[in-house]
Formats: C-alpha cells, structure tokens, sequence
C-alpha cells in the first residue's frame, strides 16, 4: 500500500517523515561530528534551538545509566571526555556485555577495583576499541579522546570501508578511518582530527543514538474514514501518513513510513462500529424489510421513507433499530411483497455514523414467508379491553372479525379497532382476576393462518384516570406527552390560556399537541381536557413543559433531477426537516456552477448563477423543485444550495449543500421530431437508441402511422444517426396516405442503456409528422453583445452571417454539447439595443441539421438584457444641489409592489467623507426614466467627498430596481466616488 507522509511542525521544529535510505546510526553519528567540524554544541545544531538542552540530554542518559555524572551532582558537559568514559558509554549505547574478572591492560590500577573496567573489557572483546599502546597493553583510560580516535571508533561501528587512498591530516595510524568517515561525509577534511572531544559533545552524539536506538511508534491514531493514520512517536513527535486507499474497516493492515531516515512497518487496525457497508437485507414476511448494517447509521438518513425504493411498493415507515445497526421498513396498508420473487431494494442517501459514508446502492432479496404469526402480547386495560399485539403485521379481514377472539372459551361481544400493522383493541368487559384469550382464523399477508393457542392475562379494576409520565418540546409550538397507559382520546387542549389551544393526535399512550400561538420560552402550563382510558376513566390533567430550542440544522436526505415534459431540467432537495418556504424559494440561496467551478452560463441561469425559472417548495413532503431550464446538455454541474432556514423559531440554518447534475443522465426520453424526405419517414429521438435485444428501435412492428402499422408501408427501419432511424415508404400502396399533420407512434423503443423510453408513463411515444426543418422554440438576448436561440433538434452546421437580429449581424456563434442552443455573439461595435425584443432573420442554408435540413426561427426573442448604469454620467443638478444622477443604458422603474423604499435603500452603501450615511431617498426620474437619482437631505458641499455602490447582486434576488420588460431586468452593481465638485 502506498502512502504519503506529510511534513509535520511541532514544537517550533519541522522535520519530515520522509528521508533517504542512509543507514540509521550513520545519520545520527553525522550529525555529531558535523557538530564538532562546525565547533557547536550537537543539541543547538542536531535538533534546533528549541530542542531539548545539553543538560536535559544528559539528565535523561543518566536515568538509563548512561551517565553517572561527577560526585558533586554536575555533568561536567565543559570537561573534555576519557578514554573511560566513552567506553562507558559505547558499552551502554549498544548493549554490550559488561565483563567482569577479565584484565586485558597493564595499566596502573587497572583492576577489580576500577570502575571502567568491565566497560573498556566490553569495548575490547567486541573489537571497537583497543589500547593506546598494544604492544605494551596500555589503554590509557584516563586518556582524552581525540576527533581521530571517535572517527575510528565510529568507522567500525558503521562497518565503513576503510580506503586505501587518502588525503587528509590525520595521523598515520588514523588515516583511513578519518579518511573513511570524510568520504562518508561524516568529517570535514579540513579539521584539526588531533583536537579532543568535549563531554558535552560525547552528550549530543550518545543522546541522538540513544534516541534513534529506542525511536518507536508509541500510538496511533485512524481518522477520515481510514484514509488518514497519524502514528504518535516514542520522542513525542507525530508522523501523518495519507493512505492512496482507506484502510478496510476492522481488519489489520500493514502501513509502511520513514521517520528519521528509520523505516517502520506498523500493523494498524481502523476500528470502528460505524456501518460501512449493507450486510444483509431479508425479508421474513411479506410487509417488513430488514436491512442490516454491519455497523452504526445515521438516524435522520436512515429513517427518511424516501431514501428507500421497491418497484411498485409502497413504504410507510422506516424504523431504526435501537443499536442503530437495522432498519425495518414497513410497507403501506395495501401494499405488499410478492412471495418467492426476486425483488430490488433501492438504498439512495442513507448516510452512517460519522457521515463518511453514503451508502446508494441495490440489493436484491427474495421475500420468504415461512413462519405462522403468534399473539406477541396480551394485555388488559382495566376491565373494559384487551390489547393485542401480534408476532408480524396481520390482514385487517381477520384480525378485525370480533369472532376470531375468545375470553375464557367463549366468543365475546365486542367492538374490534384494528391498528395497521399489527395491534389490536378489543372493547368488551371483563371480570377482575386471571383470564384466557385465543385467537383464531388471524392471517399474515401470505395467508398463514395463526395457531389458535391460549394466552393468559389478568384483569384488574381500573378506576384511576391516566396520569402523566413526561413531557417534551423540542419547539415552540409541539408538545408531546406521555402517560402511564394507552389514552383513548382527549377532549382539547391549551398552552397556559384557553386561546392557545392545540391540535390533538392520540398514538397509544403518547398525545402530540400543536399549538396555534408559540408557547414562552419559560415554564408554560399545559391543560389537557377528558383525557380518557379505555376502562372510561376520564379526568383534566395539568402539567408544565419549558421549551427545549431545536437546535438542529436541517439537512438534505435525498434529491433528484429529471427533466419535466416540457424539456426543463427539475433538481429536487428532500430536507431532513420542514423549512421555511421564503428561504426555500430565494433564488440567492442556489447557485449553479460549471465543472471548472464557474458560473454556469446557460439559459435559465443568470450571471450570478441564480436560476431564473420556478422554484417551488412543498411543506407536505419537505421537498423544494429548482427549474434550470432547458439548456444543461450533456454537461455536468454543480448546484450549490445554502441559506435554507427550518421552521424553528429560532431558524437553524442548511450548511452547503452541493449537487452534482448532469443532463445525459436525467433526460426524459422521446420523440424529438418527425418527417418526410426523399421517399422516408424520419424519426429523431433526444437520446441514443438501441439498436438490439427487446428496445431495439429498428423493428418496423414497433411503429405505427395514423394508426396504421408501418409493415403495411414498408419492412425496411435503419439507423441513420445514434439517436435517428428512417422508415423507407418504397413499397407503401398508394390507398395509403403520410403526410405533415399524421401522427406516428413508437412502441417499446429503450435508450442505448436499454431502459424503455416512456411519456407520461406509456410506453407509446407520439409525434406529429411535421416538415423537416429545425425549429426555434425560444430566444433570450441575455446582453447587448449576445442572443441565445434554443431549437427542437440538434444542429450540426452554423454559418453566422446568415442571421441578424435587429438589422445587426453577429460575429461568432457558439453550441451547447446537445447542439440544441446556438448563442450568436456580436461586437461591441455592433450592439444591440439595450431595450431589444423582436425577430431574428434567418437566410435558408444558414444553419443545418445533420441530415442538411433548415433552421427556421419563428419567435420573438425576448429581453433579458440587464440595464447597467454608465458610472462617467454622475453628476449633481445643477438646480437641485441635492439629486446626484446616474443615466442607465434603459428606462428603470422601482418595484414598489415588491419592496419598500427602505429595502431600496439597503441596496446602497452611501458615504460622505467617509462616512456612512442612510439620510437619502433612491427615486427615477419622471421625465427622463433612464435616469436613477439619489436624492441627500443636506445638499453635500463642493469639498466634501461622495460615494456611492450599489450591490447588483442582492438586487438581482430582490429585483427592487430594473428595466420596464415583462422579465423586470434587475439594474447591475455601479459604484460612483468622486468630489462633490468634479461632479458639478
């Protein structure tokens, strides 16, 4: 598994978890002895000015033993290191066997009675170090050590090969090792290799073995789903390592790293009881689906009916297990699974635990059915009913029949209320004590009859009205509340006066009141009226609830994107929660971008991304529909959709939401158009066609011509283009008639995917046999310099001088990806009129199908050109010292019946002298409407300095300010800053 381990800064000091492939030791002792060839301290040098001190490096190497330290408690890291003291410390530092009883040397003292010794025995039986004088056996324990002598030692350690070749000024004997650890990079040539080592350096080079020795990985720690691991080191750092692939959820893995130029091969395991994938979906009757998780999911997500789909089924609820691992789906009353058939489950949006994973995908089950419902739960409510609770849910004919249930052997009288899917409450009184029901003739949906069996329950009088257990609000207005037994019914209810009355729904002992007014935010008294058991006892109860906030964003559970029957491209958003309606339908709060993340520039979209046709929310089922018009093509895009509040009273707000939409995927198909040329019939579909297998869309009995079948006129259908077939008329008898005005139907025909194309759920697709020209079906001119023209089919030739548009011809031209919309761009020599709406002429053969047909352009192009204030036209009246006036490249007007002079006023930021002022009116001029004034209270001075910006952007939502044409044109953003004087 590949991994790249990022730079990591603790501490003020930066190091990298990757490095080259030198050996370990090799990289610490270069280190030290650039520190001497440098005249440093190793610490400074090796770790940064914020590593640990010379004297904390030996505080810890003294705690391992390392280091003793002198008798009066000092490091002496000034003194220059023996000969005995660094064997001490070799010794130690690679775990050497200290030996004792042995006595190589002649030195005076050199005995059981000195400490150095076993060390300098160590050193010597593993070949590191040797005497000072071997002839005469003298080590010279108290001997300094030279730069040379920690070079030889060092050389021997790290098995460097000695060259025969030097060139340096060491000592003969010391030549190669020096020579060794130069060549190695270990050694500046030009030191003085005679020179002793300090203490303190012997410090440094010991503390950085040390730590490299014992460098381990001391932790872990698994995050962003198993894509991210960051192991804690034994020297308090921390490597991040990002994994190519995530790790596998609760499996062991190997992951690889460098540290210190140290490699490590760490076995990490991601646990977590999140859900990571669907472990099983079954079904054990036909009106309950389990799906099961192999982990933990996301309530919201997974309890959302929607994000749930069977093929013709319909589903009631879904209900999460409560280890949150299972969801049960029930379908609804009069919907069920078909037994011993394969059936698909779709599973779209449901998202797990920590929502870093969203789970879309089909599983196919086949519901099996085997086992006989049982009575689950008897139990009495007082001595006037009994409620049952049954294994599965039970078919209403049945369960509802008061003669399938005996008390005590004998068939009572009694009034049956069934509750889908699976209780029931029978109304019938009873003695007090210990009776036995049994049911009878009770069937599940595959008609397994339940075994008659007694069920034992005892009766006790009950004379004691409900009471109440809890009591919760998680808004203002809804209140929920629980007693000790299943309520019958309430006769009304209010929140602390009778003129905040609720609206009551019962659901076996919980009552959910909604309140017409909000209830305080402090103690509010909750009165409920007739609460009644089913053993009739009834009495007012009175409690208090304060109002815990809903502080939960709402969130998107599931969307879509479909194109309606009339060709628009429809994005749906189910929200987790209902929110508010002027928020959900804000055109600001979407914005539709590209995939190179720029504002989409289509028709149907504005130059700040907001789509222009209808946004609607339903409350009902929570769901927003955003109309982006007709032009998305093949392309993909991203809709962005933030600043949607809930309900609460005080509103929780979406985070961004993006959606991702692409056109080719949600096209509805169908007929595009249809005609006759040259002796064929021509069919062109909006999507690819299959040409093989049961949707293949050449098969002549597929189609039929004013209700007659085509084999009556031909046999022969080819295809002519991946998304068009002709149907030749050769043999088609003369009695037979095909003209413009016929109409032509294909049954049956798929996309190249091969799913069935359908109209308004028919599998009949119509067309009107038309002319072969390719039609306009609408055209915007979106600015002075553009015109957008959208077209009934695809058009594969365009030679843009063969148009014009209010007498002007265009420069260039360009195509959507589905050839559909052509945007003629003109220069701005050669502009339209801001105000333009009118006819586009259009010369034969300027624009062509593929099969050489026409364009034609039979519609009024519409104005959707935004008028744009020119900002060199500021000026003062030169009589009215107040009225600063902008012209507009067209006449304005303020939308009064859709915003307040106040709100006008919000859409300009005005200073004077660099202070802000709100003492102004915004108004058009009667007279000369193309004129826009802001009119101050106090006329400015001469010398004072003037500013003004208007934010086009929140105009373009509000459409305060805009041009006269029906689409109301919002005016753009303009800003004006100059002196009062330079504006006369």
């Amino acid at each position: 598994m590949r991994n790249t381990s990022e730079t990591i800064k603790e501490n003020s000091h930066v190091m990298n978890a990757q490095g080259g492939e030198k050996k370990v030791m090799k990289k610490i002792l270069s280190v030290a002895l650039s520190t001497a060839m440098a005249f440093s301290m190793f610490a400074s040098v090796a770790f940064g000015d914020t590593a640990v001190s010379p004297q904390q490096q030996f505080d810890a190497l003294k705690a391992k033993g390392v280091f003793t330290g002198y008798p009066d408690g000092t490091a002496g890291l000034d003194k220059e290191m023996t000969r005995a003291e660094f064997a001490k410390v070799i010794t130690k530092l690679l775990g050497l066997k200290e030996i004792t009883g042995v006595y190589s040397y002649n030195d005076k003292n050199y005995n059981a009675k000195n400490w150095a010794a076993p060390y300098i025995e160590a050193v010597t039986a593993a070949g590191i170090m040797e005497g000072k004088n071997v002839e005469k056996k003298i080590f010279d324990f108290n001997g300094k050590v030279t730069i040379e002598e920690m070079a030889k030692v060092l050389t021997i350690a790290l098995d460097l090969e000695v060259p025969t070749e030097t060139n340096n000024s060491a000592t003969a004997w010391a030549k190669g090792y020096v020579q060794a650890a130069i060549n190695a990079g270990l050694l500046d040539s030009s030191l003085n290799f005679q020179s002793n080592a300090s203490r303190q350096l012997l410090v440094g080079a010991a503390y950085a073995i040390d730590q490299e020795q014992s460098l381990k990985v001391a932790s872990y720690d698994v995050t962003e789903a198993g894509k991210v691991v960051t192991f804690k080191m034994s020297d308090g750092e921390s490597v991040k390592v990002t994994l190519d692939k995530a790790l596998e959820a609760n499996k062991e893995t190997e992951v690889k790293f460098t540290y210190k130029d140290k490699s490590f091969t760490e076995k990490v395991t991601y646990k977590t009881t999140v859900a990571q994938a669907v472990q099983s979906v079954k079904a054990g009757n036909l009106k309950q689906v389990v799906v099961t998780f192999d982990g933990t999911v996301d309530e919201t997500t997974a309890t959302e009916v929607s994000n749930y789909t069977i093929a013709n089924k319909t589903i009631d609820s879904a209900t999460l297990s409560d280890d949150k691992t299972s969801v049960t789906l029930l379908l609804a009353d009069g919907s069920a699974l078909n037994s011993q058939r394969a059936t698909d489950l779709k599973i779209a949006n449901v998202k797990n635990a920590d929502a870093t994973k969203t789970f879309s995908q089909t599983v196919s089950f086949t519901p099996a059915d085997v086992t006989i419902p049982t009575v689950e739960s008897v139990t009495a409510l007082g001595t006037k009913a009994i409620k049952i609770k049954f294994s599965e849910p039970v078919d209403r004919s049945q369960a509802a029949v008061s003669g399938n249930y005996r008390v005590d052997g004998n068939v009572v009288a009694a009034s049956v209320s069934y509750s889908y899917p699976d209780t029931v409450i029978l109304t019938t009184n009873l003695t007090e004590g210990e009776h036995t029901l049994t049911v009878s003739k009770v069937q599940d949906f595959s008609g397994l009859t339940i075994v008659p069996v007694d069920n034992k329950f005892t009766a006790t009088v009950d004379t004691a009205a409900p009471e109440v257990t809890s009591v919760t609000s998680t808004d203002l207005k809804k209140v929920v509340v629980t007693f000790n037994e299943p309520v019958k019914n309430v006769t009304s209810a209010y929140a602390n006066t009778t003129s905040n009355s609720a609206s009551i729904s019962v659901s076996d002992n919980k009552v959910t009141l909604t309140f017409a007014n909000n209830l305080n935010l402090s103690e509010n008294a909750i009165t409920l009226k007739g609460v009644r058991d089913y053993s009739d006892n009834s009495a007012d109860r009175t409690t208090t609830v304060t109002p815990t906030l809903d502080t939960t964003r709402p969130t998107v559970v599931s969307t879509g994107f479909a194109q309606d029957s009339n060709g628009n491209y429809i994005a749906t958003l189910k929200f987790s929660k209902d929110v508010s309606r002027t928020s959900a339908e804000t055109r600001s709060n979407y914005v539709l971008t590209d995939k190179d993340g720029k504002i989409a520039s289509i028709t149907g979209i504005n130059t700040y991304g907001y789509p222009t046709g209808a946004i609607e929310y339903n409350s009902t089922n929570k769901t927003v529909s955003v109309n982006l018009g007709k032009s998305i093509g093949d392309d993909t895009y991203t809709l962005t959709v933030s600043g949607i509040q809930d309900t609460s009273t005080i509103a929780n707000t979406l985070l961004p939401y993006a959606l991702v939409v692409n056109g080719a995927e949600a096209r509805v198909g169908k007929i595009d158009r249809s005609w006759i040329a040259n002796g064929y019939v021509y069919v062109e579909y909006n999507t690819n066609v299959a040409t093989s297998g049961t949707g293949s869309a050449l098969e002549p009995e597929k189609y039929t011509v004013g209700g007659t079948a085509i084999t009556t006129y031909a046999s022969d259908v080819e295809l002519v283009s991946a998304n068009t077939v002709r149907i030749s008329l050769d043999n088609k008898p003369s009695s037979l008639t095909v003209n413009n005005g016929s109409i032509l139907t294909a049954s049956y025909i798929a996309n190249a995917d091969g799913e069935y194309i359908t109209e308004g759920g028919s599998y009949q697709l119509r067309s009107t046999i038309g002319t072969s020209s390719v039609a306009a079906t609408s055209a915007y001119a979106t600015s002075r310099t553009s015109v957008t023209i959208e077209f009934n089919a695809a058009i594969s030739f365009v030679n843009p001088t063969g148009f014009s548009v209010d007498s002007k011809k265009p420069s260039n031209y360009s195509l959507s990806n589905d050839r559909k919309t052509l945007t003629l761009t003109f220069s701005d020599a050669n502009k339209l009129a801001a105000d333009f709406t009118g006819a586009i002429n259009v010369e034969a053969g300027a624009a062509q199908d593929t099969f050489g047909n026409n364009v034609t352009v039979g519609v009024t192009v519409k104005d959707q050109i935004k008028p744009e204030v020119d900002e060199a036209s500021a000026a003062f009246s030169a009589t009215q010292a107040t009225y600063l006036y902008v012209t507009a490249s067209e006449d304005l007007q303020i939308n009064s019946d859709l915003v307040t002079q106040a709100a006008v006023k919000r859409l300009f930021t005005v200073t004077v002298n660099d202070t802000k002022t709100t003492d102004f009116t915004v108004g058009v001029d009667t007279v000369n409407p193309n004129k826009l004034y802001i009119k101050f209270d106090v006329a400015p001075a001469a010398t004072d300095y003037v500013s003004v910006s208007f934010n086009g952007s929140n105009n373009a939502g509000s459409k305060a300010i805009t041009d006269k044409s029906a689409d109301k044109n919002a005016l753009t953003t303009f800003d004006v800053s100059d002196l009062v004087s330079n504006l006369k």
